[in-house]
Protein backbone atom coordinates (compact mmCIF):
# COMPACT_ATOMS: atom_id res chain seq x y z
CA UNK A 1 0.00 0.00 0.00
CA UNK A 2 1.21 3.55 -0.95
CA UNK A 3 0.56 7.06 0.78
CA UNK A 4 -2.78 8.14 -0.42
CA UNK A 5 -2.57 11.53 -1.76
CA UNK A 6 -3.36 14.82 0.31
CA UNK A 7 -6.58 14.97 -1.96
CA UNK A 8 -8.18 14.14 -5.46
CA UNK A 9 -6.31 16.24 -6.66
CA UNK A 10 -2.71 15.18 -5.44
CA UNK A 11 -1.43 19.01 -4.29
CA UNK A 12 0.25 18.85 -1.54
CA UNK A 13 -0.57 21.41 0.92
CA UNK A 14 1.98 23.91 2.42
CA UNK A 15 1.29 25.55 5.48
CA UNK A 16 3.79 28.23 5.16
CA UNK A 17 2.84 31.79 4.81
CA UNK A 18 3.94 35.13 4.33
CA UNK A 19 2.32 38.06 5.65
CA UNK A 20 3.18 40.23 2.51
CA UNK A 21 1.63 37.12 0.36
CA UNK A 22 -2.03 36.75 2.52
CA UNK A 23 -4.68 36.94 -0.30
CA UNK A 24 -7.61 37.13 1.95
CA UNK A 25 -6.78 39.15 5.37
CA UNK A 26 -6.09 43.05 5.53
CA UNK A 27 -3.68 43.89 8.80
CA UNK A 28 -3.82 47.31 10.03
CA UNK A 29 -2.05 47.99 13.66
CA UNK A 30 -2.62 51.77 15.17
CA UNK A 31 -0.47 51.41 18.44
CA UNK A 32 -2.38 49.19 20.82
CA UNK A 33 -5.28 47.96 18.56
CA UNK A 34 -5.03 46.17 15.35
CA UNK A 35 -7.83 45.45 12.36
CA UNK A 36 -8.21 42.42 10.91
CA UNK A 37 -9.90 42.50 7.71
CA UNK A 38 -11.23 39.32 6.38
CA UNK A 39 -11.84 40.00 2.42
CA UNK A 40 -11.89 36.83 0.89
CA UNK A 41 -10.48 36.96 -2.95
CA UNK A 42 -13.30 34.20 -4.53
CA UNK A 43 -11.11 33.54 -7.34
CA UNK A 44 -7.82 32.18 -4.41
CA UNK A 45 -9.33 28.63 -3.33
CA UNK A 46 -6.49 26.41 -2.21
CA UNK A 47 -7.88 24.20 -4.64
CA UNK A 48 -9.69 24.20 -8.11
CA UNK A 49 -13.42 23.79 -8.60
CA UNK A 50 -15.25 26.26 -6.16
CA UNK A 51 -15.56 29.99 -5.71
CA UNK A 52 -14.86 31.06 -2.29
CA UNK A 53 -18.19 33.81 -2.31
CA UNK A 54 -19.40 35.56 0.28
CA UNK A 55 -16.29 35.29 2.36
CA UNK A 56 -16.69 31.81 2.85
CA UNK A 57 -13.19 30.05 3.46
CA UNK A 58 -11.36 27.33 3.16
CA UNK A 59 -8.23 25.96 4.25
CA UNK A 60 -5.78 28.14 2.33
CA UNK A 61 -8.31 30.94 3.84
CA UNK A 62 -7.57 29.58 7.35
CA UNK A 63 -4.04 28.63 7.12
CA UNK A 64 -3.25 32.42 6.57
CA UNK A 65 -5.32 33.19 9.45
CA UNK A 66 -3.29 31.11 12.10
CA UNK A 67 -0.44 33.06 10.60
CA UNK A 68 -1.81 35.67 11.28
CA UNK A 69 -2.59 35.09 14.77
CA UNK A 70 0.61 33.82 15.77
CA UNK A 71 2.78 36.50 13.91
CA UNK A 72 0.05 39.12 16.08
CA UNK A 73 1.83 37.36 19.11
CA UNK A 74 5.04 37.48 18.21
CA UNK A 75 5.89 40.77 15.79
CA UNK A 76 2.83 42.74 16.96
CA UNK A 77 3.18 42.44 20.86
CA UNK A 78 2.35 46.05 21.03
CA UNK A 79 -1.09 45.52 20.34
CA UNK A 80 -3.81 45.00 22.92
CA UNK A 81 -7.03 44.81 21.25
CA UNK A 82 -7.76 42.93 17.83
CA UNK A 83 -11.16 43.75 16.34
CA UNK A 84 -11.58 40.97 13.77
CA UNK A 85 -14.39 42.17 11.10
CA UNK A 86 -14.89 41.72 6.90
CA UNK A 87 -14.06 43.69 4.46
CA UNK A 88 -17.54 42.75 2.87
CA UNK A 89 -19.99 45.33 3.23
CA UNK A 90 -23.15 43.32 3.91
CA UNK A 91 -21.15 40.13 4.86
CA UNK A 92 -19.30 38.82 8.18
CA UNK A 93 -18.31 35.41 6.89
CA UNK A 94 -20.65 32.92 5.17
CA UNK A 95 -18.67 30.25 7.15
CA UNK A 96 -16.74 26.93 5.12
CA UNK A 97 -17.46 26.57 1.61
CA UNK A 98 -20.05 24.35 1.08
CA UNK A 99 -18.78 23.04 -2.38
CA UNK A 100 -15.64 22.74 -1.05
CA UNK A 101 -17.25 20.67 1.81
CA UNK A 102 -19.08 18.72 -0.98
CA UNK A 103 -16.06 17.99 -3.37
CA UNK A 104 -13.59 17.12 -0.87
CA UNK A 105 -12.69 13.81 0.58
CA UNK A 106 -13.90 12.38 3.80
CA UNK A 107 -10.10 12.86 5.14
CA UNK A 108 -9.92 16.33 3.64
CA UNK A 109 -12.97 17.28 5.66
CA UNK A 110 -11.67 16.04 8.69
CA UNK A 111 -8.36 17.65 8.34
CA UNK A 112 -9.53 20.75 7.70
CA UNK A 113 -12.52 20.67 10.57
CA UNK A 114 -9.65 19.62 13.19
CA UNK A 115 -7.38 22.57 11.84
CA UNK A 116 -9.86 25.37 11.96
CA UNK A 117 -10.72 24.54 15.32
CA UNK A 118 -6.77 24.52 16.71
CA UNK A 119 -6.96 28.14 14.95
CA UNK A 120 -9.53 28.68 16.78
CA UNK A 121 -8.20 27.74 20.15
CA UNK A 122 -5.44 30.04 19.37
CA UNK A 123 -6.98 32.88 19.47
CA UNK A 124 -8.64 32.11 22.65
CA UNK A 125 -5.61 31.64 24.20
CA UNK A 126 -3.95 34.95 23.10
CA UNK A 127 -6.90 36.64 24.88
CA UNK A 128 -6.57 34.23 27.58
CA UNK A 129 -2.62 34.14 28.32
CA UNK A 130 -1.21 36.89 26.13
CA UNK A 131 -3.35 40.07 26.83
CA UNK A 132 -4.16 40.24 23.11
CA UNK A 133 -8.21 40.38 23.03
CA UNK A 134 -10.30 39.61 19.98
CA UNK A 135 -13.45 41.26 19.42
CA UNK A 136 -15.50 40.30 16.34
CA UNK A 137 -17.35 43.14 14.75
CA UNK A 138 -20.09 41.49 12.79
CA UNK A 139 -20.60 43.77 10.25
CA UNK A 140 -22.88 42.03 8.16
CA UNK A 141 -24.50 37.91 7.86
CA UNK A 142 -22.64 36.20 10.27
CA UNK A 143 -23.30 32.06 9.40
CA UNK A 144 -21.95 28.80 10.18
CA UNK A 145 -18.29 28.81 10.60
CA UNK A 146 -18.45 32.46 10.62
CA UNK A 147 -20.04 32.53 13.99
CA UNK A 148 -17.86 30.41 14.73
CA UNK A 149 -14.73 32.63 14.19
CA UNK A 150 -16.85 35.34 16.77
CA UNK A 151 -17.18 32.70 18.99
CA UNK A 152 -13.32 32.22 19.67
CA UNK A 153 -13.23 36.08 20.10
CA UNK A 154 -14.07 37.53 23.56
CA UNK A 155 -16.65 39.75 22.66
CA UNK A 156 -18.96 39.73 19.74
CA UNK A 157 -20.87 42.79 18.30
CA UNK A 158 -23.18 42.78 15.35
CA UNK A 159 -24.56 44.99 13.15
CA UNK A 160 -28.69 45.97 13.84
CA UNK A 161 -29.51 46.64 9.85
CA UNK A 162 -32.61 44.62 10.08
CA UNK A 163 -30.67 42.08 7.56
CA UNK A 164 -27.28 40.79 9.54
CA UNK A 165 -27.48 37.57 11.56
CA UNK A 166 -25.89 35.49 13.65
CA UNK A 167 -26.68 31.49 12.50
CA UNK A 168 -25.84 28.22 12.94
CA UNK A 169 -27.32 26.28 10.07
CA UNK A 170 -25.57 22.72 9.41
CA UNK A 171 -27.77 20.95 11.36
CA UNK A 172 -31.01 22.00 9.48
CA UNK A 173 -29.31 23.40 5.80
CA UNK A 174 -26.38 21.03 5.35
CA UNK A 175 -27.01 17.48 8.10
CA UNK A 176 -23.68 17.62 9.61
CA UNK A 177 -22.69 19.87 13.15
CA UNK A 178 -21.35 23.45 13.21
CA UNK A 179 -17.60 21.71 12.59
CA UNK A 180 -15.19 24.63 14.58
CA UNK A 181 -16.66 23.93 18.60
CA UNK A 182 -20.20 26.19 17.89
CA UNK A 183 -22.12 23.83 19.99
CA UNK A 184 -19.48 23.86 22.61
CA UNK A 185 -18.83 27.17 22.79
CA UNK A 186 -22.54 28.12 22.80
CA UNK A 187 -23.26 26.52 26.17
CA UNK A 188 -19.80 26.30 27.75
CA UNK A 189 -17.99 29.75 26.79
CA UNK A 190 -21.19 31.79 26.15
CA UNK A 191 -23.55 29.59 29.15
CA UNK A 192 -26.36 29.91 26.46
CA UNK A 193 -29.60 28.03 27.85
CA UNK A 194 -29.73 24.42 26.35
CA UNK A 195 -33.14 25.11 25.60
CA UNK A 196 -32.30 28.46 23.46
CA UNK A 197 -29.57 27.00 21.99
CA UNK A 198 -31.47 23.98 20.51
CA UNK A 199 -33.50 26.41 19.06
CA UNK A 200 -30.94 28.36 17.64
CA UNK A 201 -28.81 26.01 16.20
CA UNK A 202 -32.26 24.60 14.14
CA UNK A 203 -32.94 27.92 12.62
CA UNK A 204 -31.53 28.21 9.60
CA UNK A 205 -32.40 32.19 8.94
CA UNK A 206 -30.52 32.72 12.65
CA UNK A 207 -31.17 35.52 15.09
CA UNK A 208 -30.77 38.68 14.87
CA UNK A 209 -30.71 42.37 16.62
CA UNK A 210 -32.64 42.32 20.24
CA UNK A 211 -32.66 38.74 20.43
CA UNK A 212 -29.71 38.21 19.82
CA UNK A 213 -28.65 40.17 22.68
CA UNK A 214 -31.20 38.72 25.26
CA UNK A 215 -30.09 35.50 24.31
CA UNK A 216 -26.60 36.06 24.94
CA UNK A 217 -25.47 35.34 21.22
CA UNK A 218 -24.06 38.69 21.23
CA UNK A 219 -22.46 40.85 23.92
CA UNK A 220 -23.85 44.34 21.85
CA UNK A 221 -25.81 45.50 18.76
CA UNK A 222 -25.27 49.36 16.99
CA UNK A 223 -26.60 50.48 13.52
CA UNK A 224 -24.83 50.77 10.91
CA UNK A 225 -23.83 54.55 10.78
CA UNK A 226 -22.71 54.30 14.29
CA UNK A 227 -21.32 50.67 14.41
CA UNK A 228 -17.43 51.52 12.92
CA UNK A 229 -17.05 54.08 15.73
CA UNK A 230 -18.67 51.78 18.00
CA UNK A 231 -15.92 49.29 17.73
CA UNK A 232 -13.27 51.46 17.30
CA UNK A 233 -14.39 53.10 20.84
CA UNK A 234 -14.69 50.04 22.48
CA UNK A 235 -11.39 48.15 21.45
CA UNK A 236 -9.18 51.31 22.75
CA UNK A 237 -11.46 50.62 26.13
CA UNK A 238 -10.11 47.36 26.15
CA UNK A 239 -6.88 48.37 25.14
CA UNK A 240 -6.31 50.26 27.97
CA UNK A 241 -8.08 47.76 30.36
CA UNK A 242 -5.67 45.46 29.50
CA UNK A 243 -2.51 47.48 29.97
CA UNK A 244 -1.72 46.51 33.24
CA UNK A 245 -1.74 42.68 32.61
CA UNK A 246 1.36 42.98 30.29
CA UNK A 247 4.62 41.20 31.56
CA UNK A 248 7.77 42.83 31.15
CA UNK A 249 10.32 44.01 28.44
CA UNK A 250 10.23 46.15 25.79
CA UNK A 251 8.07 45.68 23.63
CA UNK A 252 9.70 45.08 20.33
CA UNK A 253 8.51 42.63 17.60
CA UNK A 254 10.10 39.63 16.55
CA UNK A 255 9.78 38.36 12.96
CA UNK A 256 9.43 34.87 11.76
CA UNK A 257 11.10 33.93 9.15
CA UNK A 258 10.69 31.57 6.73
CA UNK A 259 11.61 27.80 7.96
CA UNK A 260 12.81 26.78 4.43
CA UNK A 261 13.56 23.16 4.92
CA UNK A 262 15.55 20.91 2.44
CA UNK A 263 12.66 18.86 0.73
CA UNK A 264 13.49 15.25 -0.69
CA UNK A 265 11.63 12.19 -2.20
CA UNK A 266 10.92 11.12 1.06
CA UNK A 267 12.14 13.53 3.70
CA UNK A 268 12.03 17.33 4.87
CA UNK A 269 15.31 18.47 6.48
CA UNK A 270 14.28 21.13 8.86
CA UNK A 271 17.41 22.85 10.95
CA UNK A 272 16.91 20.95 14.03
CA UNK A 273 13.63 18.73 13.06
CA UNK A 274 14.24 15.81 10.28
CA UNK A 275 10.57 14.18 9.11
CA UNK A 276 10.86 11.46 7.08
CA UNK A 277 8.81 8.45 5.66
CA UNK A 278 8.14 5.53 4.03
CA UNK A 279 5.09 5.34 2.11
CA UNK A 280 5.06 1.21 1.45
CA UNK A 281 5.94 0.31 5.16
CA UNK A 282 3.25 3.39 5.86
CA UNK A 283 5.82 4.39 8.41
CA UNK A 284 7.75 7.84 8.99
CA UNK A 285 10.43 8.55 11.50
CA UNK A 286 10.47 12.10 13.30
CA UNK A 287 13.80 13.08 14.76
CA UNK A 288 14.31 16.15 16.80
CA UNK A 289 17.75 18.02 17.62
CA UNK A 290 18.07 18.93 20.96
CA UNK A 291 19.70 22.16 22.02
CA UNK A 292 23.27 22.67 22.60
CA UNK A 293 25.57 24.32 25.59
CA UNK A 294 25.63 27.10 22.85
CA UNK A 295 21.98 27.27 23.04
CA UNK A 296 21.96 27.36 27.26
CA UNK A 297 24.57 29.53 27.23
CA UNK A 298 22.71 32.45 25.02
CA UNK A 299 19.76 31.72 27.31
CA UNK A 300 21.72 32.60 30.46
CA UNK A 301 22.50 36.09 29.37
CA UNK A 302 19.57 36.89 30.04
CA UNK A 303 16.03 37.54 28.82
CA UNK A 304 17.02 40.67 26.82
CA UNK A 305 19.18 38.55 24.88
CA UNK A 306 17.10 36.14 24.22
CA UNK A 307 14.57 38.58 22.73
CA UNK A 308 17.24 40.14 20.35
CA UNK A 309 17.88 36.30 19.48
CA UNK A 310 14.80 36.65 17.57
CA UNK A 311 13.39 33.34 16.00
CA UNK A 312 16.80 31.76 15.53
CA UNK A 313 16.17 30.67 19.48
CA UNK A 314 15.90 26.60 19.66
CA UNK A 315 12.71 26.83 21.51
CA UNK A 316 11.01 29.13 18.97
CA UNK A 317 12.96 27.45 16.28
CA UNK A 318 12.35 23.83 16.85
CA UNK A 319 9.00 23.79 17.68
CA UNK A 320 8.22 26.36 14.82
CA UNK A 321 9.82 23.49 12.94
CA UNK A 322 7.90 20.32 14.89
CA UNK A 323 4.54 22.31 14.07
CA UNK A 324 5.17 22.35 10.36
CA UNK A 325 6.15 18.83 10.16
CA UNK A 326 3.14 17.60 12.04
CA UNK A 327 0.99 19.64 10.11
CA UNK A 328 2.37 18.02 6.36
CA UNK A 329 1.85 14.50 8.37
CA UNK A 330 -1.39 14.90 9.07
CA UNK A 331 -2.47 16.04 5.65
CA UNK A 332 -0.30 15.18 3.52
CA UNK A 333 0.75 11.69 3.96
CA UNK A 334 -2.25 10.11 4.83
CA UNK A 335 -1.17 6.73 4.24
CA UNK A 336 1.22 6.87 7.36
CA UNK A 337 0.25 5.50 10.69
CA UNK A 338 3.25 4.98 13.10
CA UNK A 339 5.24 7.95 13.46
CA UNK A 340 9.07 6.85 15.14
CA UNK A 341 10.24 9.60 17.10
CA UNK A 342 13.45 10.33 18.61
CA UNK A 343 15.58 12.94 20.40
CA UNK A 344 19.20 13.18 19.29
CA UNK A 345 21.49 15.44 21.85
CA UNK A 346 22.91 15.67 25.69
CA UNK A 347 19.80 14.92 28.31
CA UNK A 348 21.58 16.96 30.87
CA UNK A 349 21.93 20.22 27.92
CA UNK A 350 18.38 19.48 27.66
CA UNK A 351 18.00 20.07 31.70
CA UNK A 352 19.89 22.94 31.77
CA UNK A 353 18.42 24.47 28.82
CA UNK A 354 15.27 24.14 30.79
CA UNK A 355 16.34 25.64 33.78
CA UNK A 356 17.77 28.74 31.93
CA UNK A 357 14.63 29.33 29.95
CA UNK A 358 12.24 29.00 33.03
CA UNK A 359 14.15 31.55 35.16
CA UNK A 360 13.38 34.40 32.43
CA UNK A 361 9.89 32.75 31.89
CA UNK A 362 8.35 36.11 33.20
CA UNK A 363 9.53 38.50 30.27
CA UNK A 364 7.10 38.46 27.01
CA UNK A 365 9.07 37.08 24.73
CA UNK A 366 10.34 34.37 26.58
CA UNK A 367 6.33 33.67 27.83
CA UNK A 368 4.84 33.65 24.44
CA UNK A 369 7.67 30.84 23.78
CA UNK A 370 6.81 28.86 26.25
CA UNK A 371 2.84 29.12 25.02
CA UNK A 372 4.35 28.15 21.38
CA UNK A 373 5.61 25.36 22.54
CA UNK A 374 2.90 24.18 24.46
CA UNK A 375 0.40 24.58 21.45
CA UNK A 376 2.55 22.47 19.41
CA UNK A 377 2.63 19.85 21.78
CA UNK A 378 -1.18 19.62 22.13
CA UNK A 379 -1.23 19.76 18.27
CA UNK A 380 0.88 16.36 18.69
CA UNK A 381 -1.83 15.13 21.23
CA UNK A 382 -4.25 15.48 18.52
CA UNK A 383 -2.72 14.05 15.53
CA UNK A 384 -4.46 10.77 14.28
CA UNK A 385 -1.30 8.53 14.20
CA UNK A 386 0.58 5.97 16.47
CA UNK A 387 3.62 8.15 17.95
CA UNK A 388 6.31 5.73 19.67
CA UNK A 389 8.62 7.16 21.27
CA UNK A 390 12.25 5.17 21.05
CA UNK A 391 14.69 5.75 23.42
CA UNK A 392 17.66 3.42 21.98
CA UNK A 393 21.02 4.95 22.32
CA UNK A 394 22.17 8.41 21.43
CA UNK A 395 18.82 10.05 22.62
CA UNK A 396 17.94 12.34 24.85
CA UNK A 397 14.44 12.47 26.02
CA UNK A 398 14.60 15.00 29.00
CA UNK A 399 12.74 17.75 29.91
CA UNK A 400 10.33 19.86 27.60
CA UNK A 401 11.13 16.92 24.76
CA UNK A 402 10.38 14.06 27.33
CA UNK A 403 7.08 15.51 26.71
CA UNK A 404 7.18 13.79 23.03
CA UNK A 405 7.42 10.81 24.99
CA UNK A 406 5.00 11.40 27.57
CA UNK A 407 2.54 12.32 24.59
CA UNK A 408 3.45 9.28 22.50
CA UNK A 409 1.01 5.79 22.51
CA UNK A 410 4.35 4.35 23.84
CA UNK A 411 7.65 4.26 24.99
CA UNK A 412 10.52 2.09 24.53
CA UNK A 413 13.31 2.67 26.16
CA UNK A 414 17.24 0.60 26.17
CA UNK A 415 18.53 -0.47 28.97
CA UNK A 416 22.51 -1.35 28.03
CA UNK A 417 25.30 -0.35 30.03
CA UNK A 418 27.40 -0.62 27.11
CA UNK A 419 25.74 2.56 25.63
CA UNK A 420 23.64 3.83 28.51
CA UNK A 421 20.62 6.24 27.98
CA UNK A 422 19.16 8.89 30.33
CA UNK A 423 15.90 10.06 30.86
CA UNK A 424 15.26 13.38 32.90
CA UNK A 425 12.52 15.47 34.15
CA UNK A 426 12.39 19.52 34.22
CA UNK A 427 10.22 22.48 35.04
CA UNK A 428 8.31 22.09 31.94
CA UNK A 429 7.31 18.41 32.71
CA UNK A 430 5.37 19.92 35.71
CA UNK A 431 2.65 21.62 34.76
CA UNK A 432 4.26 24.43 32.12
CA UNK A 433 3.22 22.67 28.87
CA UNK A 434 -0.39 21.52 29.27
CA UNK A 435 -2.80 19.27 27.42
CA UNK A 436 -6.30 20.01 25.77
CA UNK A 437 -8.02 19.51 29.14
CA UNK A 438 -5.53 21.46 31.20
CA UNK A 439 -3.65 18.72 33.05
CA UNK A 440 0.00 18.12 32.18
CA UNK A 441 0.94 14.75 30.45
CA UNK A 442 2.86 13.57 33.83
CA UNK A 443 -0.43 14.00 35.61
CA UNK A 444 -2.32 12.16 32.63
CA UNK A 445 0.31 9.29 32.86
CA UNK A 446 -0.27 8.93 36.36
CA UNK A 447 -4.13 9.67 36.68
CA UNK A 448 -4.71 6.25 38.48
CA UNK A 449 -1.79 6.67 40.59
CA UNK A 450 -1.34 9.59 41.92
CA UNK A 451 1.24 8.23 44.47
CA UNK A 452 3.89 7.97 41.69
CA UNK A 453 3.41 11.41 40.26
CA UNK A 454 4.32 12.31 43.95
CA UNK A 455 7.50 10.70 43.31
CA UNK A 456 8.66 12.32 40.20
CA UNK A 457 6.86 15.39 40.78
CA UNK A 458 9.33 18.67 41.08
CA UNK A 459 12.41 15.95 40.60
CA UNK A 460 14.61 17.79 38.15
CA UNK A 461 16.96 15.54 37.17
CA UNK A 462 18.29 12.49 34.99
CA UNK A 463 17.56 8.91 35.64
CA UNK A 464 19.09 6.21 34.41
CA UNK A 465 16.84 3.65 32.08
CA UNK A 466 16.11 1.49 35.09
CA UNK A 467 15.20 4.30 37.62
CA UNK A 468 13.43 5.92 34.66
CA UNK A 469 11.12 2.56 34.62
CA UNK A 470 11.23 1.76 38.19
CA UNK A 471 9.41 5.37 38.00
CA UNK A 472 6.93 5.03 35.41
CA UNK A 473 8.23 6.38 32.46
CA UNK A 474 9.03 3.99 30.77
CA UNK A 475 6.33 1.34 28.56
CA UNK A 476 8.97 -1.28 28.10
CA UNK A 477 12.15 -1.54 28.69
CA UNK A 478 14.36 -3.61 26.58
CA UNK A 479 18.01 -4.98 26.75
CA UNK A 480 20.35 -4.80 23.77
CA UNK A 481 19.94 -8.57 23.17
CA UNK A 482 15.82 -7.94 22.89
CA UNK A 483 15.56 -4.35 21.73
CA UNK A 484 15.71 -5.51 17.83
CA UNK A 485 13.67 -7.87 17.51
CA UNK A 486 11.05 -6.57 20.15
CA UNK A 487 10.97 -3.21 18.12
CA UNK A 488 10.24 -5.22 14.86
CA UNK A 489 7.60 -7.07 16.07
CA UNK A 490 5.68 -4.36 18.02
CA UNK A 491 5.97 -1.93 14.07
CA UNK A 492 4.96 -4.60 12.10
CA UNK A 493 1.94 -5.49 14.69
CA UNK A 494 0.90 -1.88 14.74
CA UNK A 495 1.16 -1.84 10.98
CA UNK A 496 -1.27 -4.40 10.66
CA UNK A 497 -3.92 -2.88 12.76
CA UNK A 498 -7.10 -1.04 11.35
CA UNK A 499 -6.37 2.53 11.29
CA UNK A 500 -10.08 3.59 12.10
CA UNK A 501 -9.88 1.48 15.38
CA UNK A 502 -6.66 2.68 16.22
CA UNK A 503 -7.63 7.04 15.89
CA UNK A 504 -10.56 6.12 18.29
CA UNK A 505 -8.62 3.89 20.21
CA UNK A 506 -5.77 6.30 20.63
CA UNK A 507 -7.99 9.57 21.23
CA UNK A 508 -10.13 7.81 24.06
CA UNK A 509 -6.61 6.71 25.50
CA UNK A 510 -4.56 9.97 25.13
CA UNK A 511 -6.90 12.25 27.29
CA UNK A 512 -7.68 10.89 30.73
CA UNK A 513 -9.83 12.82 33.16
CA UNK A 514 -12.19 15.45 33.57
CA UNK A 515 -13.02 17.46 30.28
CA UNK A 516 -13.36 20.56 29.50
CA UNK A 517 -14.34 23.09 26.41
CA UNK A 518 -11.54 22.42 23.88
CA UNK A 519 -11.01 18.73 25.04
CA UNK A 520 -14.99 18.31 24.10
CA UNK A 521 -14.31 19.92 21.27
CA UNK A 522 -11.40 17.79 19.95
CA UNK A 523 -13.02 14.72 21.34
CA UNK A 524 -16.47 14.47 21.49
CA UNK A 525 -17.26 17.18 18.66
CA UNK A 526 -14.35 15.93 16.33
CA UNK A 527 -15.87 11.88 16.55
CA UNK A 528 -19.48 12.97 16.07
CA UNK A 529 -18.47 15.09 12.86
CA UNK A 530 -16.25 12.61 11.65
CA UNK A 531 -19.11 9.88 12.12
CA UNK A 532 -22.05 12.05 10.37
CA UNK A 533 -19.62 12.82 7.53
CA UNK A 534 -19.71 9.76 5.94
CA UNK A 535 -23.72 9.09 6.71
CA UNK A 536 -25.55 9.01 4.11
CA UNK A 537 -27.78 11.79 5.36
CA UNK A 538 -24.86 14.19 4.63
CA UNK A 539 -22.55 13.18 2.29
CA UNK A 540 -24.25 10.25 0.42
CA UNK A 541 -26.06 10.87 -3.10
CA UNK A 542 -28.90 12.11 -1.75
CA UNK A 543 -27.32 13.76 1.89
CA UNK A 544 -28.01 17.56 3.09
CA UNK A 545 -24.66 18.59 2.24
CA UNK A 546 -24.27 16.50 -1.31
CA UNK A 547 -27.23 18.19 -2.51
CA UNK A 548 -27.19 21.41 -1.17
CA UNK A 549 -27.54 24.78 -3.47
CA UNK A 550 -29.38 22.12 -6.33
CA UNK A 551 -32.93 21.52 -6.62
CA UNK A 552 -33.22 18.11 -5.13
CA UNK A 553 -34.07 18.25 -1.52
CA UNK A 554 -32.80 15.29 0.47
CA UNK A 555 -33.52 11.74 1.17
CA UNK A 556 -32.96 10.85 4.43
CA UNK A 557 -32.92 7.73 6.47
CA UNK A 558 -35.02 7.91 9.37
CA UNK A 559 -33.88 5.29 11.47
CA UNK A 560 -31.92 6.85 14.93
CA UNK A 561 -28.46 4.64 15.25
Amino acid sequence: MTDQAPDDLHRPVDFEVAAADYRHWHLSVDGDVARVDMDVNPDAGLRPGYELKLNSYDLGVDIELADLVRRMRFEHPQVRTVILSSGNDRVFCAGANINMLGMSSHAWKVNFCKFTNETRCEIEDATENSAQVYIAACNGTTAGGGYELALACKEIYLQDDGNSAVSLPEVPLLGVLPGTGGLTRLVDKRKIRRDRADVFSTTAEGIRGKRAVAWNLVDGIYPRSKFPEAMAARAKAIAEESSGDLLPGTRTGVPLKPLAPEIGANFRQYRHVRFEWDSDQRLAKLTIQAPTADDVAHLKKGADAVHAAGDDLWALRAYRELDDALLHLRVNHLGIGLVLVRVEGDPQTILDHDAALHDIKDHWFSHEVILHMGRVLRRFDLTSRSFFAMGDAGTAFAGNLLELCLAADRFYLLDDPDSPVQVGLSAFNDGALPMSHGISRLEARFIGTPELLEDVRGKHQLFDAEAADDAGLVTVLLDDIDWDDDVRIAIEERASLSPDALTGMEANLRFPGAENADSKIFARLTAWQNWIFIRPNATGPEGALTLYGKPDRPTFDWNRV
